[in-house]
């Protein structure tokens, strides 16, 4: 996957960003920036794109 894909992203992380996104072109920032920002703050949020199922400390065996 090339560095900016959002494939991993789910539908609802991407209509996040775009709210924040014209949240922040409304408020002057240049469009780029304002991309740039809105997936920044999506990722501090949620720690990124969509993680697999099932990750997790498991019991120890006895």
């Amino acid at each position: 996957m090339p560095q900016g894909d959002k494939a991993k992203y789910t539908d609802k992380q991407k209509r996040q960003a775009q709210h924040i996104e014209e949240g922040y072109e409304a408020q002057g920032v240049p469009p780029a920036e304002a991309e740039a920002r809105a997936w920044a703050t999506v990722n501090k949020n949620d720690g990124g794109g969509k993680k697999p199922g099932g990750a997790g400390r498991k019991k120890p065996a006895r």
